[in-house]
């Protein structure tokens, strides 16, 4: 079950950042490990969870492609240059909790912000979350909702528990950075950044820190630098050619 030691994983490698090039890539410091996940599915057919695919091999710093067009992806070669690629930061700066919606039950409440979907879909799955919430008093539906809601890539939905003071409820990441892949869509997914990695736009400021965010990484998100699932509505591919 995960644990509410949101502040501890905040605290670690605290040197670790991604700055957003302004029309270029995430430069990536701080000597995060660089891997690759798939979304994978359950016996009922349900995305659920992840498969590990492997770690890449990185440098202490590197810079990650964030137009969609590089042609070593996942790492940056340029291509942003030659393509003209506008990465205009489009994102709300305010804190989560300002623009998130909460739903209450009886053991939990859930907090959405709508905006960060990165269409992850471990959401929709047995009941789909939004309907879970309220019956949370079920010790297995509880481990149900509480199991997607930490497991929501982009943090759109967060999971407090109301017996423990409305502690947040998070999985513990070690800072690093995740590369998804969506089999199911037959696409490739966002950068998972995990574990409070600093963000910051490419005219300084830094967005809030969070233990779960995803970035664009097709280029054709309308919510830079967060991923709105744009990459499944386009196929992008990060193997192989490009749509």
């Amino acid at each position: 079950m995960p644990s509410t030691s949101y502040p501890r994983v905040m605290s670690e490698k605290a040197a670790a950042k991604i700055t957003i090039a302004e029309n270029g890539p995430y430069l990536v410091s701080g000597g995060l490990p660089l891997s690759e996940q798939a979304l994978g599915v359950d016996a009922t057919g349900n995305t659920w969870d992840y498969e590990d695919l492997g770690r890449i091999e990185a440098p202490e710093s590197y810079a990650l492609c964030r137009c969609g067009q590089s042609a070593n992806k996942p790492f940056c070669d340029g291509s942003h240059s030659k393509a003209g690629f506008d990465g205009t930061e489009t994102a709300s700066r305010a804190p989560f909790r300002e623009d998130a919606t909460v739903l209450e039950g009886p053991t939990l409440d859930l907090e959405d912000n709508q905006p960060l979907c990165a269409f992850a879909r471990i959401c929709d799955g047995h009941g789909r979350i939004w309907n879970s919430v309220e019956g949370t008093e079920d010790p297995e539906l509880r481990e149900v909702v509480v199991h997607q809601a930490t497991l929501c890539p982009s943090g759109r939905l967060v999971a407090h528990d109301k017996h423990a003071g409305e502690a947040r409820i998070e999985a513990v990441f070690d800072p690093s950075v995740v590369l998804i892949e969506d089999p199911q869509q037959e696409a490739s997914g966002p950068i998972w950044a995990r574990g409070g990695i600093t963000i910051i736009s490419s005219d300084g400021f830094e967005y809030e820190p969070r233990n779960r965010v995803t970035l664009c990484r097709c280029g054709q998100s309308s919510n830079k630098p967060f991923c709105d699932g744009t990459h499944a509505h386009v196929g992008f591919k990060a193997h192989g050619s490009t749509s």
